[in-house]
């Protein structure tokens, strides 16, 4: 303890110093070294999520209002990209996650989450995909391929996140719009990972196939609000995280047409401090536990495994970005269990909506404010 707080302490003294010294780049401190915080942009409104082109020395940028820009890791900052959709910017509402097709250096396809309206008010996530023009200034040809339905989010828990399984599917991570007992039913998507092609059509072995009065895309279910997913490098199999309500915020390996719990199975209560009212406990017969959780929530958002060969201190961890405690999760794995934690960053006193691992090895970070920033986390191996 006091080893750790002197280096603390000095960490503290060593971001002072460079800071009234006008560096460049920070360091901070962590159990695999000094970390290194440089900024890259600032000026982006609600940044939610980012994606590298090819080339490794740019990247699309989301800003939650509707804007789908190009920052070059030169700190160039394009003007909004012309062809997003409109999209529902209420609240927690807006363009959310982007992910570039796996085959992109062929066919140049984007793919984005957003919140879309419906009608009375209502809305719901949508999934589309343009291809990106050749001058990088627009998405062409724009088409939807998959809506949450029905539409019942008044402005809250969209989700989402992409995930590409390598092998021809799209997993979407999607919220409950605040309707607890809807991730429990099967004829609508709130609440559940579904799988579907690259084109929007359902796999024939999803397992709720053929299944009357059930949702054909649906993967898996009984989900709060998950804005991390990611997959696995040295399994291949999807991970992601959820925020719970006041406390419970989990990470899970969504496993084909299991039930994940939420509302009945859960380690949080209400933002009132009453018990959730469909709670039966915090493990439910029937119902998946989650594979690693938080009784105190951080705010999850973000998810990245590290597989760079760059920084080797990191390697075989999970990255994780947390709004409510403003920090940088680094949970240490052995295999798929959680063997470590450790909370980076927090002296920025910066919300962390998306973390990526870039093709240099560095970790990208945006922070999630309406002067929000994109910098680049890497540790000093000097």
């Amino acid at each position: 303890m006091l080893r750790h707080a002197i280096r603390t302490t000095l960490c503290g003294f060593a971001i002072a110093a460079s800071l009234q010294a006008g560096a460049e780049t920070e360091r901070h401190f962590s159990e695999a070294g000094p970390v290194t915080v440089k900024e890259i942009a600032s000026g982006l409104e609600n940044a939610w999520a980012l994606a590298f082109l090819p080339d490794g020395k740019r990247m699309l940028v989301t800003e939650r209002p509707g804007r789908l820009r190009v920052i070059g890791l030169d700190g160039s900052l394009s003007e909004p990209l012309a062809g997003v959709p409109e999209v529902f910017a209420r609240s927690q509402g807006g363009l959310l996650d982007v992910r570039l097709s796996p085959d992109f250096e062929r066919d140049r396809l984007v793919y984005l989450t957003y919140a879309e309206a419906g009608e009375q008010g209502k809305a719901g996530t949508a999934v589309g995909r343009g291809r990106l023009s050749d001058d990088d200034t627009r998405l062409e040809n724009f088409e939807v391929i998959f809506r949450q339905l029905p539409k019942l989010s008044t402005g809250v828990h969209f989700g989402s996140r992409l995930v590409f399984d390598g092998k021809g599917h799209l997993f979407v991570a999607l919220g409950e719009n605040n309707q607890r007992p809807t991730s429990q039913d099967l004829d609508k998507h709130q609440g559940k990972v579904v799988r579907i092609g690259l084109d929007g059509s359902v796999p024939e072995d999803n397992p709720f196939v053929g299944q009357d009065g059930v949702r054909p895309e649906i993967w898996s279910y009984g989900h709060r609000n998950q804005q991390g997913a990611a997959l696995n490098p040295w399994s291949g199999v999807l991970w992601t995280h959820e925020h719970g309500p006041r406390g419970g915020d989990e990470v899970n390996i969504p496993q084909a047409g299991k039930n994940y719990g939420w509302p009945l199975a859960t380690h949080g209560i209400n933002y009132s401090m009453l018990p959730i009212p469909e709670a039966e406990g915090e493990t439910v017969e029937g119902t998946e536990p989650p594979h690693h959780v938080w009784k105190k929530s951080p705010g999850v958002s973000g998810m990245a495994f590290y597989d760079a060969e760059r920084f080797p201190g990191w390697q075989h961890s999970l990255f994780i970005g947390a709004l409510v405690d403003q920090s940088l999760i680094r949970l240490q794995l052995d295999g798929d269990r959680v063997v470590g934690e450790e909370r980076l960053l927090k002296e920025l006193g910066a919300r962390i909506r998306d973390v990526r691992v870039g093709p240099d090895g560095y970790l990208y970070v945006l922070t999630d404010a309406g002067n929000g920033k994109l910098l680049q986390v890497g540790l000093d191996t000097q």
